[in-house]
């Protein structure tokens, strides 16, 4: 089963440019384009893609601004932010906004596909630049604290901060992917946190992992 990607960028040669070598990939399906943030929102709620590909500097609504409306209203679809900023405010207005993904547009296509699936799965896609300055800037929130969470949540975290996808999740803890998806959605409730990139530096940050490895 193909991945539903839908991207937003406001320049029409970088959507050409990324619908032409993302098409190459069999897993995944280019299923729409947007030329703003406004249009991102629409389309994203009209054809329900996997994954959506943000540009983040867009005219009318920013990609920012799209991305939180889009994890808002959907919760289920995953948001890569593409960019050619590297600046903490893009970074961490991003990932606070919900988007499992932050690289750079000097990334090359076939690291491009592979983050793409990944988020599909459920794992966080950081460029190791991008990780580096959310765990400087992001701090981890006063309050609610991780003993809100039940024990299998707990582990959930855990393991969503290892990098793992929710199939992998699944068969570590020998429940069913829906499970670990609700299990990921009251986490990320009880945490009132945005994205699983948020979940996972807050673990890191709260001591949860021993070895405090930064997820990528």
């Amino acid at each position: 089963m193909s991945i539903r990607v839908l991207l937003a960028d406001d320049h029409s040669v970088v959507r050409q440019g990324l619908r032409m070598f993302l098409s190459l990939d069999a897993d995944l399906e280019i299923v729409g384009e947007a030329a703003d943030g406004a249009e991102a929102v629409r389309l994203a709620g009209e054809l329900k893609p996997d994954v959506v590909l943000m540009d983040l500097v867009m005219p009318g609504m920013d990609g920012i601004a799209a991305t939180r409306a889009i994890r808002r209203q959907l919760p289920e679809v995953e948001v890569v932010a593409l960019t050619s900023f590297l600046e903490d405010a893009s970074v961490v207005g991003a990932v606070r906004a919900g988007a499992i993904g932050y690289l750079l547009k000097d990334t090359q296509a076939d690291e491009l596909c592979r983050a793409i699936r990944a988020a599909a799965a459920g794992q966080v896609q950081l460029s190791p630049q991008a990780a580096a300055r959310l765990m400087r800037e992001l701090k981890t929130p006063a309050t609610p604290s991780a003993a809100a969470l039940s024990e299998r949540e707990t582990e959930v975290l855990r393991c969503l901060a290892r990098g793992q996808s929710n199939k992998e999740i699944a068969a570590h803890l020998r429940i069913g992917e829906t499970t670990v998806k609700t299990h990921v959605s009251n986490v990320l409730a009880k945490l009132g946190l945005a994205s699983r990139t948020q979940a996972a530096l807050y673990a890191v940050q709260s001591g949860l992992l021993s070895d405090h490895r930064t997820p990528a």
